[in-house]
């Protein structure tokens, strides 16, 4: 028997209320990302069918999104090694070249994620952050809640191009 989808399993422990949306879509976006990509072909994760993002572009992407999202929450600017990482998005990367890779590494980017959104204060959910070198204005929510947002649209753009690219 399959489980429902993870915000209809309840609550999640150390999570802030106000956050439990956030964290079911990302813990969503997790199982179903790791599911898809079960036994994928590692010479298959840089295609790009009809020009669409290669599947390792979306979990690259996935994954830096959520670092750098969750950067602007805690009010910092990007390092250079989060901009290199940004600039790489979409080729092969050391230690990030393997289906298995890259799912680990966003596995681990969502764990560290629900770790941060288990010691938010919900206090300061609506303080203001800046986004970018253009400094437009957000909020810790708001960051946190495109963070999801941004997870589950190109899961469902992984979805589709794997789909594709397997023939489905």
């Amino acid at each position: 028997m399959s489980l429902p989808e993870v915000w209809l399993r309840g609550p999640l422990p150390n999570i802030p209320a106000l956050l439990q949306p956030v964290a079911h879509a990302l813990l969503q976006a997790r199982e179903e990302i790791e599911q898809l990509m079960q036994d994928f072909p590692d010479d298959l994760l840089w295609e790009k069918p009809a020009g669409l993002a290669s599947p390792g572009f979306h979990l690259q992407h996935m994954s830096g999104v959520l670092d750098r999202l969750f950067t602007y929450a805690r009010g910092a600017a990007l390092s250079e090694a989060q901009m290199q990482y940004l600039k790489a998005e979409g080729s092969p990367q050391s230690g990030f070249q393997t289906t298995a890779q890259l799912v680990q590494h966003l596995h681990e980017s969502i764990e560290q994620a629900l770790a941060t959104l288990s010691a938010a204060d919900e206090q300061h959910l609506t303080d203001h952050r800046d986004v970018g070198r253009a400094k437009l204005p957000s909020t810790v929510l708001g960051l946190y809640v495109h963070a999801a947002e941004h997870t589950m649209r190109h899961l469902g753009q992984l979805l589709v191009t794997v789909r594709i690219i397997r023939g489905q």
